[in-house]
């Protein structure tokens, strides 16, 4: 693998583009592919099944366009596949999941409140993590369904996605948590609305700049980061309609003549039954 390999991005749709934007910001010489498995978004209400199989065949196309690392930008498929995928490919590879630990050293009130899709919640890496570091914190939970499908409107500016912010932040306010993690890589793109409706006493934490810095950790250890000079380039894939994927990439992204291909990898079932 040569150091001049791109980095491979994917997540269930443009939700990881949050990852996406912090490894830019930090690797600026990096090229990037970012594969938006829109289609078959949201996997935080498929079962483990399905998002293993979307998620072998994602890191598959990346790795035949010359990735040098996979990094899987999206909470649910780390917590569903993240030790098949290191087991099954030769490259690196970089996971998310929920930033509990430092939620734990933040809250001064010993309950810390997580945002996440209902599979994230219920998988064992999650309840690993919640063992390891919150013997002494109260933790609540709150799946959020529906915010997923906002963003990937673009809709993150909408009353609607107020309304449920509303609704799915109240519980943990009421428990009196004063730090908020967001636990889908989709949120951090209503994180202004979600700091203005839990209040300026309430820290909110997601894990866009962690897991940038563990790519550019990873990439070091293994002699592969960039030793070019001029700016990488980012190239888009996507399963869904680009019509309607390629506005929200543009709007996410900021960039507004960027382009997405798209590239199906179909022959998978979606069905959740």
């Amino acid at each position: 693998m040569e150091n001049s390999s791109p980095i491979g991005i994917f997540d269930s749709g443009v939700g990881g583009l949050s990852i996406a934007r912090e490894i830019r910001r930090l690797l600026p010489n990096e090229d990037l592919l970012y594969y938006a498995d829109s289609a078959y978004c949201p996997y935080g209400e498929k079962p483990p099944s399905i998002i293993k199989q979307r998620v072998f065949a994602l890191s598959d196309f990346l790795l035949s366009k010359g990735a040098k690392i996979l990094v899987v930008a999206c909470n649910t498929a780390s917590i569903v596949s993240l030790d098949e995928i290191r087991n099954k490919y030769d490259v690196p590879v970089v996971g998310v999941e929920p930033a509990v630990k430092p939620a734990v050293a933040a809250t001064k009130t010993g309950t810390i409140g997580v945002l996440a899709t209902g599979v994230t919640l219920s998988g064992d890496r999650f309840s690993s993590l919640v063992k390891r570091y919150c013997s002494k914190t109260d933790v609540v939970t709150q799946p959020c369904p529906g915010l997923v499908e906002l963003v990937e409107k673009g809709m993150i500016n909408s009353s609607r996605a107020e309304e449920l912010l509303r609704k799915y932040t109240r519980p943990l306010l009421e428990k009196n948590a004063d730090t908020v993690v967001l636990g889908c890589t989709h949120y951090p793109f209503l994180r202004e609305k979600i700091q203005a409706i839990v209040g300026p006493g309430v820290t909110v934490i997601d894990t866009g700049e962690p897991v940038a810095r563990q790519t550019a950790r990873v990439l070091d250890k293994h002699n592969l980061k960039s030793s070019r000079q001029c700016r990488g380039r980012e190239t888009f894939f996507t399963s869904g309609d680009i019509k309607t994927v390629e506005p929200v990439v543009q709007l996410l992204w900021d960039d507004e003549t960027l382009k997405v291909n798209y590239v199906p990898l179909g022959g998978i079932s979606i069905e959740t039954n």
